[in-house]
């Protein structure tokens, strides 16, 4: 799909939260990775939570006691639905890409976590480029995904040995990289938890 299809797809998705009920566990694996990173000042740490949708890591980390958080997603019917919980602060209505974003400057968040949005026609491997440049030496990026997607032809060649070229470039190093069951019904997911050391590419 390209972006528009994407953007329509999600944005005719009516029940998307009844339809991942009881199935999709990525938010709380992602909250949890981010509550491993972040144990006290949690109401001072801002967060933007890179394709948000309808909120689901926004509710799992406010549970946690984390309040500072941003929402971005290409959907803006799926942030109407996330704006109605009350969980996030502010709202950028857009594409996470390898270019910068006017709206975002440098070194802004204490952490970037993305749920679910790393998969077939979505976040691009270069968008990681962009992640760092938005966060704060010292700080987290944390992305949590399905297994399987990382041996899609998008990702198998491109994904991880982009992680492992940056972190060679001294712009980021890997805290965690672990497997963990059931994150989507039945199927693997992998957590992946970075420090950013510096955001110039």
């Amino acid at each position: 799909m390209d972006k528009v299809q994407i953007i329509d797809f999600y944005n005719m998705w009516d029940d998307y939260e009844k339809d991942l009920q009881h199935y999709y566990n990525g938010p709380a694996y992602a909250a949890e990775a981010i509550d491993r990173s972040f144990p006290s000042n949690k109401d001072k740490v801002l967060i933007l939570d890179v394709a948000a949708g309808t909120g689901l890591v926004g509710e799992e980390l406010l549970k946690r006691g984390f309040k500072e958080l941003h929402a971005l997603d290409p959907s803006e019917s799926m942030l109407i639905k996330a704006k109605k919980k009350n969980v996030y602060k502010k709202f950028l209505c857009e594409f996470v890409n390898p270019e910068p974003s006017p709206t975002i400057e440098n070194d802004t968040y204490h952490c970037v976590v993305c749920s679910g949005g790393f998969g077939s026609g979505h976040i691009p491997a270069g968008a990681l480029k962009e992640m760092i440049r938005i966060t704060k030496p010292g700080g987290m990026i944390v992305v949590v995904m399905r297994e399987e997607y990382l041996h899609i032809p998008e990702y198998s060649d491109s994904l991880e040995p982009l992680m492992k070229q940056l972190q060679n470039e001294g712009l980021w190093m890997c805290i965690e990289r672990s497997v963990v069951h059931k994150y989507f019904c039945d199927k693997h997911g992998v957590i992946f938890r970075y420090r950013v050391l510096h955001r110039h590419l």
